[in-house]
């Protein structure tokens, strides 16, 4: 869109639905586009949201300070605490545990990356420490300790990112505040009907189950599974990944937060036919058990999640029902879908808010004017098919890179066919310890690495390059970075102390 549109030209966006992506998609584009566009919010008090979402990425951390949003101020707001990464436990085989962490691993030498350089000495019988400890965020993740990163890309004692973990059921209706108090309008009620253009197809108004008739421009879907525009009334085809990914139930419940120190990280640890998530909240912990239904019912689900909790639960289990998947296009005549409405995979990497937000991104880089062209919708529509598909790839590692044949779910998942590209990407990896690159999208190579070592899928080979640099001075560089990281972390404050200190900064 070109120009400077005064406020009568303004495309009329209306939002269906609420929720994360529903006030995350307000507040981006009041905040972002406050010339290009209105923002009218429409949903319903009486359709409950998923909220259980509650780990993020540090992508968020940009959308937040994109819009000017206090970090304090959004902590207090959603009981946040700080995540360094994920901890994976019993993926690769039964006692496994490793830390999928924000940032790098050392630093590359001579353009090699680190990995290369490690692998070569671990598999000559160097005495190199797991490579986590080559990493600052799983060291600090694993002190229980915390500080912003630092501002030099090339000091790996300060090089890694940070997200948070927060109460999802207060992240809306924060939002929604600073939304509103930015021009964003919200009209309560339910969507009955939708008026389309008898020409294009187009939708041009919803009507309420008051009567109440809104019309827009482009309507942005953010209907959760109901899907309510691209799904129901646009019939936009669906791409079933539950082949690949056969979870397709969860259970939920918080709990009593532990006479411990708070970890700065989420936790998954696999079980017979899923896994089970714990999230540490200020006010208490939030736990999930995803499951593939063909491999248990939810009985044996619950039990299986009441058991691990490390607290007495706070309410009764909630169940969820979903199916992996993505509608074929998420950009249809003048109607955008946005989350759930778009597309779901399960939280194994806590890429449910990212999805949004990269939606969000796309829309204000391709967005249009009244008249949708289609090469916004087509540029709009390859953004985040790329995101799905390789956000997709990445999950089905998870549960492919396994040994464990104790359980019929197991079998399944390590024997399955997965797709050709993320086939490609494994035998890359094997044969040269190379991470497929792409300029765009989430989980570059330290993602990759990590996941790939940490269950055990170990390569054959690495760059020939990293064989050059003379055996002893290697290993004297890798303990000496070590060491560094570890002094730097046990500088750090604890991650309670760094908590305490944010909120001090709120209250203030």
């Amino acid at each position: 869109m070109s120009g400077d549109p005064s406020a009568d030209d303004r495309v009329r966006i209306i939002v269906i639905g609420g929720g994360t992506a529903g006030w995350m998609t307000a507040a981006g584009l009041v905040g972002l586009l406050p010339a290009a566009c209105t923002v009218h919010l429409v949903e319903s008090e009486e359709i409950g949201i998923v909220g259980v979402g509650e780990a993020t990425l540090p992508h968020l951390r940009a959308y937040l300070e994109r819009l000017g949003i206090d970090e304090a101020e959004f902590m207090a707001a959603t009981d946040a605490t700080y995540k360094l990464g994920i901890e994976f436990r019993d993926f690769g085989r039964i006692g496994d545990r490793y830390i999928h962490p924000f940032g790098t691993y050392g630093r590359p030498l001579a353009d090699i990356g680190f990995h290369h350089y490690w692998l070569r000495r671990h598999a000559e019988g160097a005495p190199v420490l797991p490579i986590g400890a080559y990493s600052a965020g799983v060291a600090a993740a694993e002190a229980r300790r915390f500080e912003r990163p630092g501002t030099d890309p090339d000091d790996p004692t300060t090089s890694f990112g940070y997200a948070y973990q927060f109460d999802a059921t207060r992240f809306a209706p924060f939002l929604r505040r600073w939304a509103e108090a930015r021009g964003a309008r919200r009209t309560e009620g339910r969507v009955v009907a939708v008026e389309r253009d008898a020409g294009d197809g187009a939708v041009r108004a919803v009507t309420q189950a008051d009567g109440t008739r809104i019309e827009g421009d482009l309507f942005i879907d953010c209907s959760g599974f109901r899907s309510l525009l691209l799904g129901q009334e646009l019939a936009e085809p669906w791409e079933d990944w539950s082949h690949w990914l056969p979870c397709d139930r969860a259970v939920a419940v918080p709990s009593a937060s532990p006479d411990a120190p708070t970890e700065p990280f989420t936790r998954a640890t696999a079980t017979l036919a899923g896994w089970r998530w714990r999230i540490p909240l200020r006010h208490r912990v939030g736990n999930g058990h995803v499951y593939a239904s063909a491999f248990c019912d939810d009985e044996r689900a619950a039990e299986l999640l009441l058991a691990g909790l490390d607290g007495p639960a706070l309410a009764e289990p909630r169940f969820l029902k979903f199916r992996a998947g993505r509608r074929r296009r998420s950009f249809v005549g003048n109607v955008v879908a946005v989350g759930l409405a778009s597309g779901f995979l399960e939280p194994l990497e806590s890429t449910s808010i990212y999805l949004v937000q990269a939606a969000i991104t796309a829309l204000v880089e391709h967005f249009p004017d009244a008249h949708v062209a289609d090469i916004d919708r087509d540029g709009f529509n390859a953004a985040i098919d790329a995101e799905y598909d390789r956000i997709r790839d990445f999950l089905i590692l998870h549960y492919h890179a396994t040994t464990r044949d104790d359980s019929p779910f197991w079998n399944h998942v390590r024997t399955m066919t997965v797709p050709d590209t993320l086939a490609e990407k494994m035998e890359l990896w094997r044969a040269t310890a190379q991470v497929a690159h792409y300029r765009h999208g989430l989980f570059l190579e330290p993602s990759w690495v990590a996941v790939y070592l940490g269950q055990g899928v170990v390569p054959h080979g690495w760059d020939p390059r990293a064989d050059r640099p003379e055996g002893a001075g290697l290993d004297r560089a890798l303990s000496g970075l070590s060491r560094a990281i570890a002094d730097r972390v046990a500088r750090m404050p604890t991650h309670d102390a760094a908590l305490a200190a944010i909120a001090a900064g709120a209250r203030a």
